[in-house]
């Protein structure tokens, strides 16, 4: 496998965990990036720019894009906490104080910062929408603002998967009164420089690769853990609050249209480079070379606040999240303790962790089975420690 790109004195093992991702764990086409206080110190790149690449297939180039399914959702935290930090949302105000129709059918004193920890007790729509449906700002909105709540909201937890879309692109729409994947270009990727997307432009389509679903080689040597009884079972039945919260979304979009990728689902359809998600990572937690520091520290301490731990009522196992992103834990291991961030399903990673100064992203265009500790984005990580480790 040739892979491009360069990495600082001391960040090696990245490179060769990033190697043994192509040669022993199956990628196709992926790119990683690293920044430590602000300063890039890995950015590699390899394979196809396309999941389905035969012999002589375009190449991933430095600058390749692909999306990053629910890595958005970490972005989409980010604008609202910004919004905050600027004195426009109060996190412990009710929804309704924004958005009138969200007082309906129960969800009267649902909170801001319910929505951000996915205790809104919303994650499923008893009629799901259709992807052109869901591509609707308008219509996306009316469906969750009618809906009853599974659970009393701010009891209890569990993954929005899909409908994280329309809660956090509603608000920012109607504080902002600009749509959700405008004001992310306005004041988050375009300030920090980051090449991060949520409606991707027609200018940008070129750079963007094919993605699909990807099996893991059957000699790969990585651990397998077999899902509990109870996650198995929650995802084969079909009245499950996991299944009905990932079919929110009826059938589910065809991931390389270019119509579902021009649309603005924060939850889901962001697309960005690997250098674009660790870039806006560590805007986060400092300076970055080139750009800005978007959040204070007291609002990066607030981000990671833990607001939710314990058994996911969607995901079926221990999660936990603070405002947003989720944190470090068994079912979704980040870096260190410290670290805040969110996966995509089955692949990409964005991390910060303020402690190390280290800010981190992954992307591919194969994607596994995984919901929250994708085992390629998990080698890069273990080799990341290594190298930080060697430096005590």
């Amino acid at each position: 496998m040739n892979v491009s790109g360069a990495v600082a004195e001391g960040f090696e093992p990245v490179r060769e965990a990033f190697v043994r991702n192509f040669e022993v764990l199956g990628d196709r086409g992926a790119a990683v990036a690293v920044y430590r206080d602000g300063h890039k110190v890995v950015d590699l790149w390899g394979g196809t720019r396309d999941v389905d690449g035969a012999a002589g297939a375009a190449p991933w180039e430095q600058g390749t894009a692909q999306i990053v399914r629910s890595a958005t959702k970490g972005v989409a935290a980010v604008a609202l906490l910004l919004l905050h930090q600027r004195g426009e949302l109060d996190l412990d105000a009710p929804v309704g104080t924004y958005w009138p129709q969200y007082k309906a059918a129960g969800k009267e004193r649902t909170l801001v910062r319910h929505l951000l920890a996915h205790r809104a007790g919303v994650p499923v729509l008893d009629r799901p929408l259709t992807p052109a449906e869901a591509a609707d700002p308008d219509l996306g909105a009316a469906a969750v603002a009618a809906q009853a709540p599974a659970w009393e909201p701010g009891t209890d937890h569990g993954y929005h998967a899909q409908t994280y879309s329309w809660l956090t692109g509603e608000l920012v729409r109607r504080i902002t009164r600009r749509t959700v994947g405008e004001w992310i270009a306005d004041e988050i990727a375009g300030p920090v420089g980051a090449d991060l997307w949520l409606g991707l432009p027609r200018a940008q389509r070129a750079r963007v690769g094919r993605v699909g679903q990807v099996d893991a080689p059957a000699q790969s040597g990585a651990l397998k853990t077999r899902p509990k009884p109870a996650v198995t079972a929650a995802y084969a039945d079909p009245a499950s609050l996991t299944r009905r919260a990932f079919a929110a979304i009826t059938p589910l979009p065809d991931e390389n249209d270019p119509a579902y990728r021009a649309a603005a689902l924060p939850a889901s359809n962001g697309i960005a480079t690997a250098d674009g998600l660790a870039r806006f990572y560590a805007s986060l937690i400092g300076e970055v070379a080139g750009g800005v520091r978007l959040l204070r520290p007291e609002t990066v301490e607030l981000a990671r606040g833990e607001q939710s731990s314990g058994p996911d009522r969607v995901l079926v196992v221990n999660t936990r999240f603070g405002l947003g992103p989720m944190l470090h834990g068994a079912a979704s291991p980040l870096l260190s303790p410290t670290s805040f961030g969110h996966p995509g399903r089955g692949g990409a990673l964005g991390l910060a962790d303020p402690e190390s100064g280290i800010a981190f992203g992954y992307v591919t265009n194969g994607f596994r089975t995984s919901v929250t500790a994708d085992p390629r984005a998990q080698a890069l990580l273990r080799a990341l420690r290594t190298a930080l480790t060697a430096e005590r």
